[in-house]
């Protein structure tokens, strides 16, 4: 338990810290930070905070889905929140594309590593994603179509409040899938079991 809740901080931590990069490279986020991002420009918020509300009132969505948060979705809820407020106040808007390119890169990898630590430590899902897991278990519809439904709807809504969408919205929505499959190995913990016997010779 003690290396999952370590994990876990880490990959959550991470997670808010690309989500700022994405932000400062200026080009493009992923369809939820697009919301997030629109909605700064209507509420006296920062970045950080409306990640946290939002997270929260998802949470409440939940109740009828009668989805069961865990530490970690609890934790998700307020640690990447305040990673991604603490690395925008260090870090500042990127100066040109080849930076701003560089940053881009570093976040969609280091989101997709973060997303890997966070879920292969197996205490919970994140708000979000509990949303669409919730909705398919209710209703039978497809994951392809759920997912997709609600991301698009978070896009539009996004970029309709002054979201920005770009070349990091595609590059993240080709990219973070292959990304987390291939780190999850590195991080995914199974709970301990007996040891097989071996094979009678």
């Amino acid at each position: 338990m003690t290396r999952r809740m370590v994990q876990l901080l880490i990959g959550l931590w991470l997670y808010g810290a690309t989500m700022a990069f994405m932000v400062r490279a200026g080009l493009g986020l992923n369809p939820w930070d697009v919301f997030h991002e629109g909605v700064t420009h209507h509420v006296p918020l920062t970045f950080g905070q409306v990640v946290i509300a939002v997270g929260a009132l998802l949470l409440l969505l939940w109740i009828p889905l009668r989805q069961r948060p865990g530490i970690g979705t609890v934790l998700n809820v307020l640690v990447i929140g305040v990673a991604a407020d603490a690395t925008l106040a260090v870090l500042p808007p990127a100066d040109g594309v080849l930076l701003g390119s560089l940053l881009l890169l570093l976040g969609v990898v280091g989101n997709g590593l973060a997303g890997a630590m966070y879920v292969g430590a197996g205490l919970g899902t994140g708000p979000r994603d509990g949303l669409w897991t919730g909705v398919v278990r209710r209703t039978g519809a497809s994951v392809r179509r759920v997912r997709t439904g609600l991301e698009v709807l978070v896009l539009v809504s996004g970029f309709a409040l002054g979201g920005t969408v770009g070349l990091g919205t595609v590059l993240y929505a080709l990219g973070i899938g292959p990304i987390v499959q291939v780190f999850l190995p590195w991080f995914e913990i199974r709970p301990a079991g007996p040891e097989p016997e071996p094979a009678a010779a």
